[in-house]
């Protein structure tokens, strides 16, 4: 293939404007607190505003989300990034979907990337980070013994300043870490389990704890110390239950009446007496609102565990009240997957079909149909989010980042792939459209439930993958063949999936190619995560004839940032003439102290695939498409990053953001290719921009 000559590109730099970084009028607002209130496999319809309150038959309730709810907004079409835990939680801390996270399918206890977390960004924001409760995220030691020396993804080495809870995933599985439970189905369901805090593990000084309780005890007892300590800094909790998952384990007793400052659980601080609800009988307390029910045990049993969590989230709300942040703290309550069928307990199995747990849905844990993705998700915020706002934009957990950055003042990462969520958590301004997308992989079939559709009752589910995009669900299970059909849906109106709309009209017809192409524009291939699309080439975009001009578009913002953010913006065009530059090895003479970004296309010659090489002075995070082709950001030193993907020969969007520091007096950003074995640098006539603003 023919090797190109030297590179001839333009560069217009022009200051952009910094968008609003405040949900609220008040331009003296302090930053808010945030707490993102995290439960373990319950469902959408387990929340009774949801879907409980209006269902006939055996219902359970959840008074403190309703509450919630009436004083917040609902986000009814918010989406977990794959329908299990490990990927969930690991997109959700990421910032990035199923398509770029490292954590995929059912990759339990994997080493989070490291690379920018939630914590890591909301620290540079000046905050404080704590996790509490279940993690499985730290990866294989690297030495023995097992621990937090050993770990090479523990919390405190993803950004977190504290962690208290379980490491392991499995670990989450028994409720009570400080006790034997004899009823388990399996003897690592029937012994105690380490928990640590930071470099200790305590679990032997916390008998009778159930988790609900310790872990919404250590939370409160957290933010109290916190506010005396720092009142100033604002604070970011990752509280992630490990409930009501698996052993439905119940409680000692009741929970303690009032909640707060002074009621609730509390935390004691005594070995053997951690918290106040550390007394009585281990796995007894029935619910009185159950207690009597004609349900079997695990249907109480069920009911609650989600009633704990009920309390626990009311418990947290009324702190904030009684120590008088609440009208300063966002806080955001959403379930990892739709609901599971699991108990753990010898001899008994739990159903989601009890309570109707996927409310209107078909699909649980582990289906990409509505209710296994589909997750209950509530925020409130008294002084930003309107009382009883509903929310039907589709939105997704790598959203977070973007929301939480934009909330704390920070530029969002550009290694990131959410939009911020601020517009419909506030009811001001337009949403911008989140990419929703899944991919997973797993055995087994959905269940054959007699709600659900009778042929999607024992389906194989295999490779599976979604994208919303038009409006319409594009869903896909099994695939064997790279190019088979999406399944489409319009799920707002038909969230049973029952109507399939794929080759109905032309109109769907086109959405399926479009469907097929943007899944391999928006994701990256993951050599742990096999997928039968993996080879496929990206396809190219169709740009009308006498819509480009030669060169790329560039632009620039002044300030140092701790990361490469995303830019708005655009800039002037560039036309390869007159203030142009011409270098080897694609040397621009960025400015320094600010970021600087690039939007054009990419001409690929012809198919194939290429190897692209990218070094600079600074920082840069380089996308085609919507996918990052190349993360020269966190951790970057100068070194030269490399990565190869197949391209279908035209024209390909591209954006290139350059951070360089103030100090740098030398600021060069190089981008070559290697086609054919054959590299040089990427060339002028390669180059385009649109002839109007992009």
């Amino acid at each position: 293939m023919k090797r190109f000559g030297k590179v001839l590109a333009s560069l217009l730099l022009v200051s952009l404007p910094v968008p609003a970084l405040r949900a609220d009028d008040n331009k003296g607002a302090a930053r808010p607190n945030i707490i993102f209130f995290f439960v373990d496999d319950m469902g959408w319809g387990d929340v009774g505003v949801n879907f409980q309150n209006g269902k006939e038959g055996k219902k359970h309730r959840t008074p403190q989300l309703d509450r919630m709810a009436q004083e917040g907004v609902r986000m009814l079409r918010h989406y977990c990034p794959a329908p299990v835990c490990a990927p969930s939680r690991g997109s959700l801390l990421s910032g990035l979907h199923q398509g770029h996270a490292n954590v995929r399918d059912n990759q339990f206890d994997k080493a989070l990337a490291d690379n920018h977390t939630l914590a890591t960004v909301l620290n540079g924001a000046g905050y404080r980070s704590v996790l509490v409760g279940k993690y499985g995220l730290q990866g294989e030691p690297t030495a023995q013994p097992e621990g937090p020396a050993n770990w090479p993804a523990y919390p405190t080495k993803r950004g977190f300043s504290e962690f208290f809870g379980y490491v392991r995933h499995r670990d989450g599985h028994q409720h009570y870490p400080g006790n034997a439970w004899p009823l388990g189905d399996s003897d690592a369901h029937r012994t105690p389990k380490e928990l640590w805090h930071n470099n200790a593990e305590v679990s032997a000084k916390l008998d009778k704890c159930l988790t609900t309780d310790l872990f919404t005890a250590f939370a409160k007892k957290w933010i109290v110390d916190h506010r005396a300590a720092a009142p100033d800094q604002p604070f970011f909790i990752y509280l992630a239950h490990d409930t009501p998952h698996g052993a439905l384990q119940l409680a000692t007793g009741p929970y303690p009446a009032g909640g707060g400052l002074n009621g609730g659980v509390q935390w004691l601080g005594e070995d053997g007496k951690m918290i106040n609800t550390a007394s009585g009988e281990v796995d007894s307390y029935i619910h009185p609102d159950y207690a009597g029910q004609d349900w079997s045990n695990v249907e109480k049993r069920f009911a609650s565990s989600v009633r704990r969590i009920d309390n626990s989230l009311g418990d947290i709300l009324q702190l904030l009240r009684d120590l008088g942040i609440a009208e300063n703290t966002l806080v955001v309550f959403s379930s990892d997957n739709g609901p599971h069928n699991e108990s753990y307990i010898t001899g008994a199995q739990h159903t989601p079909t009890s309570f109707k747990s996927y409310g209107p849905m078909d699909g649980m844990k582990r289906d990409v149909w509505e209710g296994g993705i589909r997750v209950p998700t509530q925020a409130w915020w008294p002084s930003a989010i309107p009382a009883g706002l509903e929310d039907r934009q589709p939105s997704q957990f790598h959203d977070w980042m973007a929301t939480f950055a934009e909330v704390a003042g920070v530029p969002v990462p550009a290694l990131s792939d959410g939009v911020s969520l601020v517009p419909q958590l506030t009811g001001k301004g337009p949403p911008v459209d989140s990419s929703v997308y899944i991919e997973y992989s797993v055995g087994g079939a959905t269940p054959k439930y007699a709600d659900y559709q009778s042929d999607r009752q024992g389906r194989k589910r295999g490779q599976a993958q979604v994208l919303f995009l038009d409006g319409y669900k594009g869903v896909r299970v099994n695939i064997e063949d790279p190019d088979q059909d999406f399944e489409i849906y319009e799920v707002d109106a038909d969230p049973g999936e029952r109507n399939d709309l794929a080759g109905t009209s032309n109109q769907f017809i086109e959405l399926n190619q479009k469907l097929k192409d943007r899944v391999l524009q928006l994701r990256r291939v993951e050599s742990s995560a096999k997928r039968p699309y993996d080879g496929l080439a990206v396809p190219a975009v169709n740009v009308a004839d006498g819509a480009t001009v030669f060169g790329v578009r560039w632009s620039s913002v002044k300030g140092n940032t701790p990361w490469v953010p995303q830019v708005d913006g655009d800039g002037g065009t560039g036309t390869g003439t007159g203030d142009s530059f011409e270098s080897s090895t694609l040397t621009t003479k960025l400015p320094t102290g600010a970021t600087s970004v690039c939007h054009g296309f990419l001409k690929v010659p012809s198919d194939g695939e290429f190897t692209f090489h990218l070094r600079t002075a600074g920082k840069a995070v380089m996308h085609i498409h919507r996918a990052i082709l190349i993360d020269a950001d966190y951790g970057y030193k100068g070194e030269e990053r490399t990565t190869t993907i197949p391209l279908k020969a035209g024209l390909h969007p591209i954006t290139v953001t350059v951070t360089m520091p103030a100090e740098d007096l030398n600021p060069t950003l190089s981008v070559d290719w290697t086609i054919d074995g054959a590299r040089s640098p990427v060339p002028a006539t390669a180059l385009f921009s649109k002839s109007a603003p992009l």
